[in-house]
């Protein structure tokens, strides 16, 4: 993925020493990349994005897992969240050299546009299918799956007292030693360093944070993002600057995390009351960031600080 992870466990008898561990977990990360990668040519879902439209190509269960958890959130944001907008990206110069980061021209975006488009994708039992010559990528939410994925092998190994983090996206269950909480920081949306705006205590929950504050780039006075609405083609371009996600599944807090941010301070926060979603929410005011808190995230973090 491009990038590190973290894990800390309390030991118990028979769980596996470091090395054994740290083996097994780097082999199901070797695995997923083999599945899912878009920056390597050979894994299943690059052979499927160079494959025509028309194409039904037999996937692995992580794919299939993801792409149907990304078709609920799709059709639940009306289109918003799409995880075909890959050429978006690359219209307009987030894949390469940032020299190249530029406003594409009305003709070029609608021509873009017509490789985009979660609804031309389908699953048909273990098979992935496109009517459409799609570019799918599962970056919104892979990082989380995975989280999940290696918090069950700890609990496999009897593990029951753990945090797992992989690119950022996060899970931490049960106490540290001396019955203390896993304490996490949410990050302040700074673009020059990092400050932690609040403290909570997590046991059980995933925490996923999506922001405009670390991918974009300016022109002429205004931010662009590197998070796209599909629905337009074009990167958000609204008030809220991070919002943050707790949800038991990892992989689903990735997702919605995304989604909020695309949907934007006043339709986001709606989505996250109607869905009951523990969200955190941070709005620009000019210089000074405001934040909110949905019921969901108040109850489940009754320790914040």
């Amino acid at each position: 993925m491009g990038s590190t992870y973290s894990i800390k466990w309390v030991p118990v008898d028979d769980s596996p020493d470091v090395e054994t561990l740290q083996a097994d977990i780097d082999a199901m990360l070797a695995r997923f990349d083999d599945e899912v990668s878009t920056w390597r040519s050979d894994s299943d879902l690059a052979r499927f994005n160079v494959a025509p439209a028309g194409t039904c190509m037999d996937m692995p269960e992580s794919v299939l897992t993801l792409v149907a958890l990304t078709d609920q959130l799709h059709k639940e944001s009306g289109g918003a969240f799409d995880i075909t907008v890959a050429p978006l990206l690359q219209l307009w110069g987030f894949h390469g050299d940032p020299q190249l980061q530029s406003v594409p021209d009305p003709q070029a975006l609608a021509e873009t546009m017509q490789s985009v488009g979660q609804q031309h994708l389908h699953l048909q039992g273990t098979q992935l299918c496109k009517d459409r010559a799609l570019t799918v990528d599962l970056s919104s939410v892979g990082a989380g799956y995975m989280v999940d994925r290696v918090a069950e092998r700890l609990e496999q190994f009897g593990i029951k007292s753990y945090m797992v983090e992989l690119t950022g996206e996060l899970k931490a269950v049960g106490r540290k030693p001396g019955d203390r909480p896993w304490r996490i920081a949410v990050e302040e949306p700074r673009d020059d360093n990092r400050v932690a705006q609040i403290i909570v205590s997590l046991d059980g929950e995933g925490v996923s944070t999506s922001g405009d504050y670390r991918n974009y780039f300016e022109l002429d006075g205004q931010r662009f993002s590197h998070t796209f609405d599909a629905r337009n083609g074009r990167p958000v371009m609204h008030r809220l600057a991070s919002v943050t996600v707790l949800d038991p599944s990892a992989a689903k807090a990735d997702g919605l995390s995304t989604v909020l941010m695309i949907m934007g301070e006043e339709a986001g926060w709606k989505y996250a009351l109607a869905h009951d979603i523990a969200a955190f929410f941070v709005v620009r005011e000019g210089d000074t960031f405001e934040s909110r808190v949905t019921p969901r995230f108040d109850a489940l973090t009754p320790g914040k600080e």
